[in-house]
Protein backbone atom coordinates (compact mmCIF):
# COMPACT_ATOMS: atom_id res chain seq x y z
CA UNK A 1 0.00 0.00 0.00
CA UNK A 2 1.57 3.30 -1.06
CA UNK A 3 2.13 5.83 1.48
CA UNK A 4 -0.48 8.29 0.12
CA UNK A 5 -3.29 5.45 0.27
CA UNK A 6 -2.27 4.95 3.56
CA UNK A 7 -2.73 8.90 4.81
CA UNK A 8 -5.96 8.95 2.83
CA UNK A 9 -7.81 6.28 5.07
CA UNK A 10 -6.32 7.94 8.31
CA UNK A 11 -7.58 11.25 7.01
CA UNK A 12 -10.72 9.36 5.80
CA UNK A 13 -11.49 7.55 10.02
CA UNK A 14 -10.47 10.49 12.00
CA UNK A 15 -13.82 12.00 9.79
CA UNK A 16 -16.28 9.77 10.48
CA UNK A 17 -15.23 8.41 14.19
CA UNK A 18 -16.29 11.97 15.60
CA UNK A 19 -19.46 11.70 13.38
CA UNK A 20 -19.87 8.03 15.22
CA UNK A 21 -19.69 9.21 18.59
CA UNK A 22 -18.15 5.67 19.59
CA UNK A 23 -14.45 7.39 20.57
CA UNK A 24 -14.79 11.02 21.33
CA UNK A 25 -17.10 12.01 24.21
CA UNK A 26 -17.77 15.57 25.85
CA UNK A 27 -18.83 16.30 29.15
CA UNK A 28 -19.27 19.59 31.51
CA UNK A 29 -16.10 20.23 33.92
CA UNK A 30 -17.61 21.85 37.34
CA UNK A 31 -16.29 25.62 37.80
CA UNK A 32 -13.81 25.69 41.30
CA UNK A 33 -13.62 29.51 40.76
CA UNK A 34 -14.99 31.48 43.27
CA UNK A 35 -17.17 34.36 41.19
CA UNK A 36 -17.52 36.67 43.97
CA UNK A 37 -16.49 40.30 43.78
CA UNK A 38 -12.76 41.67 44.14
CA UNK A 39 -11.08 44.30 44.66
CA UNK A 40 -7.90 45.29 43.64
CA UNK A 41 -4.98 47.71 44.95
CA UNK A 42 -1.02 48.56 44.37
CA UNK A 43 1.49 46.87 46.24
CA UNK A 44 1.79 50.71 47.58
CA UNK A 45 -1.89 50.67 48.71
CA UNK A 46 -1.25 47.42 50.65
CA UNK A 47 2.26 48.58 52.28
CA UNK A 48 0.42 51.32 53.42
CA UNK A 49 -2.30 49.56 54.74
CA UNK A 50 -0.05 47.23 56.91
CA UNK A 51 2.27 50.30 58.29
CA UNK A 52 -1.14 51.93 59.12
CA UNK A 53 -2.75 49.57 60.64
CA UNK A 54 0.38 48.73 62.81
CA UNK A 55 0.75 52.35 63.83
CA UNK A 56 -2.48 52.43 64.99
CA UNK A 57 -1.74 49.32 67.91
CA UNK A 58 0.66 50.33 70.63
CA UNK A 59 -0.75 48.00 73.45
CA UNK A 60 -3.40 45.13 73.51
CA UNK A 61 -5.12 43.14 76.32
CA UNK A 62 -7.33 40.87 75.47
CA UNK A 63 -9.35 37.95 76.97
CA UNK A 64 -9.26 35.07 74.70
CA UNK A 65 -10.51 31.72 74.64
CA UNK A 66 -7.72 28.87 73.54
CA UNK A 67 -7.75 25.84 71.21
CA UNK A 68 -4.46 24.29 71.41
CA UNK A 69 -3.27 20.79 69.57
CA UNK A 70 -0.44 19.41 69.40
CA UNK A 71 0.95 16.29 67.27
CA UNK A 72 0.87 15.57 63.82
CA UNK A 73 2.93 12.98 61.00
CA UNK A 74 6.31 12.88 62.73
CA UNK A 75 4.71 12.36 66.30
CA UNK A 76 2.03 9.69 64.96
CA UNK A 77 -0.57 11.23 66.79
CA UNK A 78 -2.71 14.30 67.84
CA UNK A 79 -3.77 15.56 71.36
CA UNK A 80 -6.25 18.16 71.74
CA UNK A 81 -6.67 21.05 74.15
CA UNK A 82 -9.94 22.45 73.83
CA UNK A 83 -11.41 26.11 75.63
CA UNK A 84 -8.76 27.42 78.11
CA UNK A 85 -9.60 30.57 79.19
CA UNK A 86 -6.59 32.82 78.87
CA UNK A 87 -5.37 36.66 79.22
CA UNK A 88 -3.00 38.28 76.38
CA UNK A 89 -1.00 41.37 77.63
CA UNK A 90 0.80 43.07 75.05
CA UNK A 91 2.90 46.13 74.77
CA UNK A 92 5.16 47.59 71.57
CA UNK A 93 8.22 47.25 70.85
CA UNK A 94 8.57 43.41 71.80
CA UNK A 95 6.76 42.86 75.16
CA UNK A 96 3.83 40.63 75.93
CA UNK A 97 2.22 37.70 78.87
CA UNK A 98 -0.43 34.84 78.12
CA UNK A 99 -1.76 33.12 80.98
CA UNK A 100 -4.11 30.29 79.96
CA UNK A 101 -6.50 29.07 82.70
CA UNK A 102 -7.64 25.43 83.60
CA UNK A 103 -11.09 24.66 82.28
CA UNK A 104 -13.36 24.43 84.94
CA UNK A 105 -11.25 24.68 88.00
CA UNK A 106 -9.70 27.90 86.80
CA UNK A 107 -6.19 27.11 88.02
CA UNK A 108 -3.35 28.51 86.01
CA UNK A 109 -2.08 26.32 83.24
CA UNK A 110 0.53 27.93 81.88
CA UNK A 111 2.07 31.84 82.74
CA UNK A 112 4.28 33.22 80.02
CA UNK A 113 6.17 36.65 79.54
CA UNK A 114 8.70 37.99 76.92
CA UNK A 115 10.06 41.44 77.17
CA UNK A 116 11.19 40.74 73.66
CA UNK A 117 15.03 39.31 74.54
CA UNK A 118 14.02 36.57 77.03
CA UNK A 119 11.53 34.82 78.22
CA UNK A 120 9.62 32.96 81.52
CA UNK A 121 7.33 30.35 81.27
CA UNK A 122 5.74 28.66 84.38
CA UNK A 123 3.91 25.45 84.35
CA UNK A 124 2.00 24.70 87.58
CA UNK A 125 0.20 21.61 87.09
CA UNK A 126 4.16 20.46 86.32
CA UNK A 127 5.64 22.47 88.97
CA UNK A 128 7.77 23.50 86.08
CA UNK A 129 9.81 27.31 85.52
CA UNK A 130 11.37 27.51 82.06
CA UNK A 131 13.59 30.19 81.27
CA UNK A 132 15.31 30.79 77.42
CA UNK A 133 16.19 33.30 74.90
CA UNK A 134 13.48 33.93 72.77
CA UNK A 135 15.45 32.78 69.64
CA UNK A 136 16.20 29.89 71.34
CA UNK A 137 14.38 26.63 69.35
CA UNK A 138 14.09 23.60 71.92
CA UNK A 139 11.03 21.77 71.54
CA UNK A 140 10.35 19.35 73.76
CA UNK A 141 8.18 16.47 73.20
CA UNK A 142 7.76 15.33 76.45
CA UNK A 143 6.60 18.31 77.57
CA UNK A 144 4.58 20.46 74.52
CA UNK A 145 3.44 23.56 76.67
CA UNK A 146 7.62 23.86 77.03
CA UNK A 147 7.87 24.46 73.35
CA UNK A 148 5.32 28.03 73.75
CA UNK A 149 7.10 31.28 73.09
CA UNK A 150 5.27 34.74 73.58
CA UNK A 151 7.63 36.09 70.43
CA UNK A 152 5.32 33.30 68.49
CA UNK A 153 2.37 34.75 69.96
CA UNK A 154 3.48 38.28 69.85
CA UNK A 155 4.29 38.20 65.76
CA UNK A 156 1.33 36.68 65.24
CA UNK A 157 -0.78 39.18 66.91
CA UNK A 158 1.05 42.32 66.58
CA UNK A 159 1.77 42.78 62.63
CA UNK A 160 5.00 44.30 62.04
CA UNK A 161 4.97 47.40 59.96
CA UNK A 162 7.25 47.30 56.74
CA UNK A 163 10.49 48.74 57.96
CA UNK A 164 12.02 50.71 54.71
CA UNK A 165 15.66 50.68 55.88
CA UNK A 166 15.61 46.87 56.04
CA UNK A 167 12.93 45.39 54.26
CA UNK A 168 11.77 45.06 50.56
CA UNK A 169 8.16 44.00 49.05
CA UNK A 170 7.57 42.05 46.44
CA UNK A 171 4.33 41.89 45.32
CA UNK A 172 2.57 38.42 43.79
CA UNK A 173 -0.66 37.74 41.96
CA UNK A 174 -1.57 34.20 43.75
CA UNK A 175 -5.03 31.73 44.35
CA UNK A 176 -5.96 30.90 47.41
CA UNK A 177 -8.20 28.25 49.04
CA UNK A 178 -12.15 29.35 49.92
CA UNK A 179 -15.01 27.99 51.23
CA UNK A 180 -18.15 27.91 48.98
CA UNK A 181 -21.51 26.90 49.00
CA UNK A 182 -22.29 23.73 50.48
CA UNK A 183 -18.71 23.39 51.76
CA UNK A 184 -17.27 23.50 48.41
CA UNK A 185 -13.96 24.46 48.30
CA UNK A 186 -13.28 27.10 45.45
CA UNK A 187 -9.97 28.88 44.33
CA UNK A 188 -9.95 32.44 44.53
CA UNK A 189 -7.36 34.66 43.49
CA UNK A 190 -5.38 36.99 46.51
CA UNK A 191 -2.60 39.19 46.91
CA UNK A 192 0.93 38.40 48.73
CA UNK A 193 3.28 41.09 49.98
CA UNK A 194 6.71 38.67 49.96
CA UNK A 195 9.30 41.14 52.68
CA UNK A 196 12.62 40.34 52.24
CA UNK A 197 14.66 41.24 55.18
CA UNK A 198 18.67 42.74 54.56
CA UNK A 199 20.95 42.31 57.70
CA UNK A 200 24.62 42.18 57.76
CA UNK A 201 25.04 41.71 53.68
CA UNK A 202 22.92 39.20 53.39
CA UNK A 203 18.77 38.63 52.27
CA UNK A 204 16.17 36.20 52.96
CA UNK A 205 12.00 35.93 52.74
CA UNK A 206 10.86 37.23 56.40
CA UNK A 207 7.39 37.13 55.32
CA UNK A 208 4.58 36.53 53.05
CA UNK A 209 1.35 38.81 53.91
CA UNK A 210 -1.80 37.30 52.30
CA UNK A 211 -4.34 39.67 51.79
CA UNK A 212 -8.06 38.69 50.85
CA UNK A 213 -9.22 40.20 47.62
CA UNK A 214 -13.03 40.12 48.65
CA UNK A 215 -12.12 42.47 51.67
CA UNK A 216 -8.40 43.72 51.15
CA UNK A 217 -7.99 42.68 54.69
CA UNK A 218 -5.05 40.18 55.42
CA UNK A 219 -6.37 36.72 56.18
CA UNK A 220 -2.76 34.79 56.75
CA UNK A 221 0.64 35.34 57.59
CA UNK A 222 3.75 32.76 56.72
CA UNK A 223 6.81 33.98 58.89
CA UNK A 224 10.11 32.14 57.68
CA UNK A 225 13.60 32.08 59.50
CA UNK A 226 16.86 32.83 57.92
CA UNK A 227 17.52 29.19 56.66
CA UNK A 228 14.20 29.70 54.49
CA UNK A 229 12.14 27.11 56.72
CA UNK A 230 8.39 28.15 57.59
CA UNK A 231 7.90 28.53 61.15
CA UNK A 232 4.36 30.43 62.03
CA UNK A 233 1.71 29.75 59.56
CA UNK A 234 -0.89 32.67 60.77
CA UNK A 235 -4.59 32.49 59.74
CA UNK A 236 -7.04 35.57 60.64
CA UNK A 237 -10.61 35.43 60.34
CA UNK A 238 -14.01 37.10 60.63
CA UNK A 239 -12.60 40.76 61.54
CA UNK A 240 -14.24 43.01 63.83
CA UNK A 241 -14.44 47.01 64.18
CA UNK A 242 -12.68 47.70 67.63
CA UNK A 243 -13.07 51.25 67.76
CA UNK A 244 -11.97 52.01 64.33
CA UNK A 245 -9.30 49.64 64.90
CA UNK A 246 -10.13 46.27 62.75
CA UNK A 247 -8.76 43.24 64.31
CA UNK A 248 -9.70 39.57 63.54
CA UNK A 249 -11.77 37.64 66.10
CA UNK A 250 -10.08 34.41 65.43
CA UNK A 251 -5.66 34.18 65.15
CA UNK A 252 -4.64 30.14 64.11
CA UNK A 253 -1.36 29.85 65.09
CA UNK A 254 0.28 26.57 63.61
CA UNK A 255 3.84 26.13 63.72
CA UNK A 256 4.99 23.05 61.37
CA UNK A 257 8.09 22.29 62.97
CA UNK A 258 7.45 21.83 66.85
CA UNK A 259 3.80 20.23 65.00
CA UNK A 260 1.33 22.39 67.39
CA UNK A 261 -1.21 24.84 66.03
CA UNK A 262 -3.04 27.59 68.97
CA UNK A 263 -6.44 28.93 68.11
CA UNK A 264 -7.18 32.32 70.07
CA UNK A 265 -11.04 33.19 69.74
CA UNK A 266 -11.39 37.03 71.00
CA UNK A 267 -14.13 37.36 73.59
CA UNK A 268 -13.20 40.72 74.79
CA UNK A 269 -10.34 43.28 73.89
CA UNK A 270 -9.33 46.79 74.41
CA UNK A 271 -6.49 48.26 72.58
CA UNK A 272 -3.95 51.54 74.00
CA UNK A 273 -4.76 51.57 77.23
CA UNK A 274 -1.62 51.74 79.47
CA UNK A 275 0.28 48.46 80.90
CA UNK A 276 3.00 49.49 83.39
CA UNK A 277 6.19 46.99 83.46
CA UNK A 278 4.82 44.89 86.50
CA UNK A 279 2.22 43.78 83.97
CA UNK A 280 4.95 41.93 82.73
CA UNK A 281 6.65 40.72 85.28
CA UNK A 282 7.23 36.84 86.25
CA UNK A 283 8.45 35.39 89.64
CA UNK A 284 8.92 31.64 89.88
CA UNK A 285 6.66 30.11 92.29
CA UNK A 286 8.12 28.64 95.31
CA UNK A 287 9.16 25.52 94.75
CA UNK A 288 8.92 25.24 90.91
CA UNK A 289 12.04 23.66 89.21
CA UNK A 290 14.01 25.84 87.22
CA UNK A 291 14.91 24.94 83.74
CA UNK A 292 17.94 27.49 81.59
CA UNK A 293 17.02 25.95 78.40
CA UNK A 294 19.94 28.17 76.84
CA UNK A 295 22.67 26.26 80.01
CA UNK A 296 20.93 22.98 78.23
CA UNK A 297 21.49 23.87 74.52
CA UNK A 298 25.02 25.06 75.38
CA UNK A 299 26.07 22.05 77.98
CA UNK A 300 24.48 19.39 75.20
CA UNK A 301 26.69 21.08 72.21
CA UNK A 302 29.84 21.69 74.40
CA UNK A 303 30.43 18.45 76.27
CA UNK A 304 31.43 17.49 79.89
CA UNK A 305 33.84 19.50 81.58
Amino acid sequence: MSLIRRFSIIFLLLGILPISGCLFHTHRVEQNISRAPLKSASKAELVSYINSEAAKVQTMQATVDIDTSVGGARKGRVTEYREIRGYVLARKPAMLRMIGLMPIIRDTAFDMVSDGKEFKLSIPPKNRFVIGSNDLAAPNPQQPLESLRPQIIYDALMLRAIDPEHEVVVMENGTETVAGEKGRRLQQADYMIDVIRTSNGDSWLSRKIVFNRETLLPDRQLIYNESGDLVTDAHYTDYKDYGGILFPSTIEILRPQEEYDITLHIVKIEFNLPLDNNKFVLEKPPGAQVIHLDQQTSSSSGGRD
